[in-house]
């Protein structure tokens, strides 16, 4: 049985969304985002810097959400959430795999915690204001790659869930711009999918 550690709002809700639209079973340890949970010695005996997501599969353990994405991929089931290496739509699937990460989650990050996490006494409003138009432009081009299509590459895939989750936590924050009506009608398709549901209702 999979186990999933789980935070709320935060990167683990791509997992549980993930195994959701694969049907496959899964267990949850679901714990507070605060440090009384995440920095206890139980958690940061699964990771040395007590953060989420966790997942123990049997004898292995692997944390980094793309990492255990494409771990479930390979060893549990593609499900058809991954194109075929050959495939003309393998090369946008590794690139907005990993433009999650590397470009949109960044500023989101420090979104975070200008808004949410630092005390206000503490809070930089021109740091802020960097990473809001630093999000702005990492998103207009995934708005650009959306136009016309329904998801990322065409058909849903787990593309969608790295960088769709991120663009649905950037929408949240108020950070898609009205422009961006490809990006926005993406965020409305996937918050409507059953399986995001079930993983946000566990925020």
């Amino acid at each position: 049985m999979l186990t999933v550690h789980f935070a709320p709002n935060s990167r683990a809700g791509r997992i549980i969304w993930l195994l959701e639209e694969l049907g496959l079973p899964y267990e949850v340890n679901k714990m507070a985002f605060h440090p009384k949970d995440l920095k206890s010695d139980a958690h940061r005996s699964r990771h040395p810097l007590g953060r989420v997501p966790v997942l123990d599969d049997g004898d292995v353990r692997i944390y980094e959400s793309g990492a255990i994405v494409e771990y479930v991929l390979e060893r549990h089931r593609n499900g058809g959430l991954k194109p075929a290496v050959d495939a003309p739509t393998y090369p946008a699937y590794l690139q907005w795999f990993h433009y999650c990460e590397g470009m949109v989650m960044p500023p989101v990050n420090t979104i975070v915690v200008q808004t949410l996490l630092l005390p206000p006494e503490r809070r930089d409003a021109t740091v802020l204001g960097q990473a809001q138009r630093l999000l702005g432009k990492a998103l207009a081009p995934v708005d650009e790659a959306l136009a016309g299509k329904d998801y990322l590459i065409g058909d849903f895939s787990a593309a969608d869930v790295m960088l769709g989750h991120a663009c649905f936590m950037s929408n949240r924050m108020g950070c898609v711009a009205d422009e961006m009506t490809s990006l926005s009608g993406y965020v409305e398709r996937i918050t409507a999918r059953p399986a995001f549901q079930t993983a946000i209702s566990m925020q």
